[in-house]
């Protein structure tokens, strides 16, 4: 690249101008041409506020954000923690008005929603504070990105939580600034790591550690080692394919193990473990809803495979029940995994609204699992999900949330609505340009269950549709059957985010895979592998940093 050999001639630089730089001349046209003078420094004219904030989607807060925050002497560091000190006072004041709000609601869904939107509030704090405490270290870019992606799912999700629509616009209205502040600052890191790799600088003194040219391995580890974090503990029980010897705690229905309930087990957890907490849990149907809590990090959980140990229940919208609540398996704590295990919502399609797993939790990995449900049945609220070889039924909208998630190997079967229902697979809600964020599908099979079969071409099903503006959904090289419509997605209302989106297939197969009566919409693509490449488990999730030491298999890039 042309920019290497500029870069590669400065002995010494002002770090802040050097991004600066990068971020003036990277825009959506993917340029990234930079001009320097012959003392071999940038231009003094990016060495402005304006200059820093040319690539954000939103100029003028990104501009409020920085006057004052931002001089000649400022480290990389310095500039996201200045703008990540500017959305942290915005979170507080909107967890503010989501308390006030609450008082005057109405209702046990709106009640539940702004119990929902503080929650989050408080879960975006602390995402705000993990990117605060590493913003010196461009090892962990994805995982920035990822939190402050988070943070603006956060947001996406309070809202959808609402039901008074006159409530919902006033809480849309406190959650404005931190929404456009978040974007802006996934674009500022973005930026700084892209010139910390670039040129091998150390963020957080401005000093260039190597060659540009020769770089050092950024984002992971070497292949084949185990990550400089990963305990001794976690290491023993990977280096054996995750299958765990000895479990740290036993649930069993009849009463031969340590706890009858899965609740039990968490409950008895202690506050303060190192590695990972192993919960092995026998055959047998769990009627309860279990919730992982985020103070009960890398926790694997499995069981004697997903047809012969369940946790179920049934609670639903339509039985006044928030979405978020519906949830037979919530998980808000990172590290999780999930292995042979079945999770069932079962109200049926007359319960709307009804969940079976829900994750809100980073790098999270689900494997030979079962989530069954019918509506909205898959909740992948936010954070990095990779699911493999599971089942996932449903029928409307029963893949949806907003986070980074990868479907890898895996049966998706779309159940029979209710009559003058449509079955939709996905819903994803990206809500900002420069969200993380998107959902790929990748060497699948997109089948009819049983009850459907007989009237598939009479019910249309599609692949998704636009929950929110910049919805970002592909699916490749996975098998289409033939129930799904030949334009293969649908609207979510009249012309709503058609030209925002970003819908893809690329290299699909089967009868449902032909994609010359597909949408014409400017938001739809049929893409190359180059672009396939873009939204593979290692590009959209930073998969070989953690997917491969969570002990299942993984497609980190295409499978051909």
């Amino acid at each position: 690249m042309a920019n290497k050999a500029i870069f590669g001639g400065f002995t010494a630089i002002l770090l802040v101008a050097a991004v600066i730089g990068v971020i003036a001349v990277t825009t959506k046209s993917g340029s990234k041409h930079a001009s320097a003078s012959s003392s071999g420094e940038l231009s003094t004219t990016t060495k402005s506020v304006t200059a820093l904030c040319a690539g954000t989607a939103y100029k003028d807060a990104c501009e409020n954000t920085l006057n004052g925050a931002v001089n000649s002497s400022s480290s990389a560091a310095d500039i996201i923690r200045a703008a990540v000190r500017v959305i942290n006072a915005e979170v507080e004041a909107a967890y503010q008005k989501a308390h006030e709000l609450n008082k005057v609601a109405r209702g046990s869904i709106d009640n539940d929603g702004f119990e929902f939107c503080k929650q989050l509030l408080v879960d975006a704090g602390e995402q705000l504070e993990a990117v605060f405490s590493e913003a010196n270290n461009t090892d962990r870019a994805d995982d920035l990105q990822a939190w402050l992606s988070m943070v603006i799912s956060y947001r996406t999700n309070c809202l959808a939580s609402i039901e008074s629509q006159e409530l919902s616009k006033q809480m849309a209205a406190a959650l404005k600034n931190t929404t456009e502040l978040t974007d802006n600052a996934i674009v500022i890191v973005s930026a700084v790591a892209q010139l910390a790799k670039e040129l091998n600088i150390d963020v957080s003194t401005g000093e260039i550690t190597g060659s540009a040219t020769g770089g050092r391995r950024l984002l992971s580890s070497r292949k084949g080692e185990f990550p400089s974090w990963m305990s001794v503990v976690d290491r023993k029980l990977l280096a054996t394919g995750g299958v765990p010897i000895v479990p740290t705690a036993v649930v069993a229905k009849d009463g031969s193990g340590q706890f009858k309930t899965i609740t039990d087990a968490l409950n008895a957890m202690p506050k303060v473990y190192t590695g990972r907490y192993v919960i092995y849990v026998k055959a047998g149907v769990y009627n309860e809803k279990v919730n992982v809590e985020k103070t009960k990090p890398n926790l694997l959980i499995y069981g004697d495979g997903p047809r012969k140990t369940i946790v179920t229940g049934r609670l639903n919208f339509a039985e006044g029940v928030g979405t978020f609540k519906t949830a037979t398996f919530s998980v808000l704590a990172p590290g999780f995994i999930a292995k042979s295990m079945g999770f069932t919502n079962t109200a049926g399609p007359k319960g709307h609204q009804a969940v079976a797993l829900r994750l809100n939790a980073d790098a999270a990995v689900i494997y030979n699992c079962r989530i069954d449900g019918f509506q909205d049945s898959f909740y992948t609220q936010s954070g990095r999900h990779f699911v493999r070889n599971s089942v996932i039924s449903g029928t409307i909208d029963f893949i949806f949330g907003d986070s980074q998630a990868v479907i890898q190997n895996s049966l998706i079967i779309v159940r029979r609505p209710m009559d003058n229902q449509q079955n939709s697979v996905t819903a994803h809600g990206k809500d900002t340009p420069n969200e993380k964020t998107g959902l790929t599908i990748q060497n699948c099979r997109i089948v009819p269950d049983q009850a459907l079969f007989p009237d598939r071409f009479k019910i249309p099903s599609y692949l998704g549709r636009p929950w929110k503006q910049y919805s970002t959904t592909i699916v490749m090289e996975s098998t289409i059957g033939d129930l799904i419509r030949p334009e293969g997605w649908m609207p979510w209302n009249g012309n709503f985010a058609l030209d925002t989106l970003y819908y893809a297939e690329y290299n699909n197969r089967g009868p449902g895979a032909a994609t010359n009566g597909r949408v014409k919409w400017k938001g739809y693509h049929v893409i190359n592998r180059r672009e396939a490449i873009r939204w593979t488990a290692d590009s959209l999730l930073g998969g070989e940093n953690w997917i491969p030491f969570s002990g299942v298999p993984v497609f980190l890039n295409l499978v051909k």
